[in-house]
């Protein structure tokens, strides 16, 4: 059964943002992830919740990036992403998931993940 894997959010202060879901929340930040177009750390809280903060400059701020679902295996993942037509992947990123991207029929982007 599918699970949500993490939430997204776009920021302009990273590191301020990291720290306020430290400080506030409980979060614990994993290592600084740098991509070609974004920097992003991943955010643990306890009983397995995980957000993601993501900075790119000029985008805009907030809610809007994607949702992540687990499904549990790469089979799993190249099968709805071939079902669905994704719009990016199956691969593996920089930062080991291994994810396939695809749209909602509102046009929002969802990361299939094992």
């Amino acid at each position: 059964m599918p699970a949500i894997e993490h939430l997204a959010l776009w920021t302009d202060d990273l590191e301020g943002l990291r720290w306020w879901y430290e400080r506030w929340l409980g979060g614990r930040a994993g290592e600084l992830y740098r991509h070609d177009e974004f920097t992003s750390y991943f955010m643990e809280f306890d009983g397995g919740a995980r957000l993601e903060l993501m900075h790119r400059p000029g985008e805009e701020r907030g809610l809007r990036a994607h949702v992540a679902f687990s499904l549990g295996s790469k089979e799993l993942v190249d099968e709805l992403a071939a079902e669905l037509g994704a719009v990016d992947g199956p691969r593996t990123t920089g930062d080991g998931y291994y994810e396939a991207v695809v749209l909602d029929p509102d046009g929002n982007r969802v990361e299939l993940t094992v």
